[in-house]
């Protein structure tokens, strides 16, 4: 009951918001970062496991579920009809396709390479009905670069990448890269002018469930839009249009935090990434100058592709995918690193605990105390992360607060250290070294480090 005067008060005081702030901040961070669905997990698996507290309904709801995740989408006919309906336009052929083992995803290393873990979104200027980006004539939202027989992919973005080199003010140097993407083979006529493009690579999809149980009030508590408390950071919210519900509310997902909730962060993957429809989406996603996908769509037509019964199975695997314990939390240099990182400024975006409603919609999630590492909040990082590209209330230089949890073992689960939003740094210095805006002052303090104190903060977030 506590919890609830608590936020309610601030709701109705927004300069209190920064003692919901401080009290999360005063909360110690233990080694179960996803509270009591975490596991003791370290191998390449580590982002697959159901949650250590699922009941046994919803462990074997899970087991369906990771089947609907991992299986590979065959066109229609297919020789299983209950997965076939793959495109006609799709990015990959399964969800697990992008999301390599539930991880993150990577950037091309040079033209011609395929975007196997990554897409581009789309838009030109202006908004749509609910306030969402505008798409491109012929293209839609987001550039689908492969088909299935007889339908034309959208097109193809290679990359190439430039290097610019840097000192840490110790005399160190450091080398940044900067992706710059072109586009050819594009199907379906010239794209007018002043096409926004953003490339986007797969996150990992863990303690999602939790992320999705945070109060909206919670959230909006946390919000210092104005920056009241003058400490240079001004988290805000996006609102977004949310399908299922048929209703605005708070983003928390993706990178630009333009979804609200799973269900529609599943369908809307499921569609735009392998064509495949679900209760949420009922249509295959064709724009009107497609007319060669429009014909297979309708030849294709024989109801949802994902049932009513597979897309909730779908939506409980996401919902219940386990948060890797940390490791070796009791360490000097960890224990070191974690304070450099509170000290430096990152935890003021970067929030390392959070809490779930008691109402979440599964009991495993309800009334956890657990450490993300993020206040699911946009922050302006600045022009050189800037995408050009707005997304509902999110300006071209803001983006969602990415969540820690699970970062040290993305070289074990996905043999690469790459991070951001497009894939640009090739490891965790680069990717500290990238950020501006409201992340300026701490990432200079970084920048003024001295070697053994940055080697610190390494220890911390790789043992996150």
């Amino acid at each position: 009951m506590r919890a609830y005067v608590i936020i309610a008060a601030l709701v109705a005081c927004p300069a209190s918001a920064q003692s919901l702030r401080s009290e999360f901040m005063a909360i110690p961070v233990t080694k179960n970062l996803g509270g009591a669905t975490t596991r003791p997990v370290a191998t390449r698996e580590a982002f697959t496991f159901v949650s250590a507290n699922a009941s046994p309904v919803n462990r074997a709801l899970f087991t369906f579920g990771n089947q609907m995740f991992t299986v590979e989408w065959k066109p229609t006919p297919g020789a299983q009809p209950v997965t076939d309906g793959l495109g006609p336009l799709f990015n990959r052929e399964s969800c697990f396709g992008c999301h390599d083992q539930n991880g993150r995803g990577r950037a091309p290393d040079g033209p011609k390479q395929p975007m196997d873990s990554m897409l581009m979104r789309l838009s030109v200027p202006g908004v749509g009905t609910h306030g969402e980006p505008k798409p491109v004539p012929g293209y839609g939202d987001q550039l689908q670069d492969r088909a299935i027989d007889g339908v034309a992919p959208e097109g193809r973005a290679d990359v190439t990448w430039i290097e610019t080199k840097g000192t840490y003010a110790d005399g160190t140097a450091y080398s940044l890269r900067k992706p710059v993407f072109t586009f050819s083979a594009l199907a379906y006529g010239a794209w007018p002018d002043k096409v926004m493009s953003s490339p986007r690579v797969t996150p990992p999809v863990i303690g999602l469930g939790l992320l999705e149980s945070v109060p909206s009030l919670t959230l909006e508590a946390l919000a210092d839009a104005d920056d009241k408390d003058r400490d240079g950071i001004s988290g805000r919210l996006n609102e977004v249009w949310d399908a299922p519900s048929q209703a605005m509310k708070p983003g928390r997902f993706g990178w630009k935090a333009n979804v609200a909730t799973l269900l529609h962060q599943n369908a809307g993957a499921a569609r735009g990434d392998m064509g495949i429809n679900t209760p949420v989406f009922h249509t295959d996603h064709c724009e009107p100058e497609q007319k060669a996908c429009i014909l297979a769509a309708q030849r294709a037509d024989q109801g949802l592709e994902m049932t009513e019964a597979f897309f909730k199975r779908l939506d409980v695997y996401i919902q219940l995918l386990a948060v890797p314990q940390q490791r070796g939390a009791d360490l000097p240099e960890v224990k070191r690193g974690e304070k450099v990182f509170r000290d430096i400024g990152c935890a003021g975006c970067h929030m390392p605990t959070l809490k779930s409603d008691h109402t979440a919609l599964l009991d495993e999630l309800k009334g956890q105390t657990f450490h993300p590492f993020t206040d699911l909040l946009l922050h302006d990082m600045g022009e050189d992360l800037s995408d050009g590209r707005p997304d509902y209330l999110a300006g071209p230089q803001e983006w969602r607060t990415t969540p820690l949890w699970g970062i040290g073992l993305t070289e074990k689960v996905n043999h690469h250290t790459f991070f951001l939003h497009d894939g640009r740094a090739r490891n965790l210095a680069e990717a500290i070294l990238w950020h501006g805006g409201e992340a300026e002052t701490a990432k200079e303090k970084f920048r003024a480090t001295r070697k053994s104190t940055r080697d610190d903060l390494f220890a911390f977030l790789s043992s996150l």
